[in-house]
């Protein structure tokens, strides 16, 4: 979907044996990943950073929908990195790794069955930043 940087933070295995399988002809963006132990370092460069998730937290952190992120990101992309910052599939993102964001995007679903797996926040993010026009320019997803 036009997104080409992956880069991983802390991974329990990676590279996983059967990653690629499932990585639906994107195994190139597997093979030049990068991961770091820290997702400050990760982040460092980025000049906007959004966080995915469903939660509402107790700080301050401006709520905006996949679309206005990716219209967002789009923006600044010509500013500098970009990223679009998920948490670990069993638990989220901590409030620490949300304090490293501008933004909180969460995605509309049924109120009664609030979260996403991982696949599928990625899946409408990609969708929602290939329809803004991202293409082949760089967003990093961390």
């Amino acid at each position: 979907m036009g997104l080409s940087q992956l880069c991983l933070v802390n991974p329990i295995e990676f590279p996983h044996p059967t990653a690629t399988q499932f990585a639906a002809g994107a195994g190139d963006i597997l093979e030049n990943a990068t991961v770091d132990l820290a997702l400050e370092n990760a982040l460092q460069d980025c000049h906007l950073v959004v966080a995915c998730t469903a939660r509402p937290r107790g700080f301050d952190l401006p709520e905006i929908s996949p679309e206005e992120a990716a219209a967002m990101l789009l923006q600044h992309a010509s500013l500098g990195p970009v990223a679009v910052l998920y948490g670990p599939e069993r638990f989220g993102l901590s409030n620490d790794h949300l304090r490293l964001a501008r933004y909180r995007v969460t995605i509309p679903t049924n109120p009664d069955y609030p979260s996403l797996n991982l696949a599928a926040a990625v899946q409408v993010m990609s969708y929602e930043l290939q329809k803004a026009g991202f293409g082949e320019r760089q967003v990093d997803e961390s």
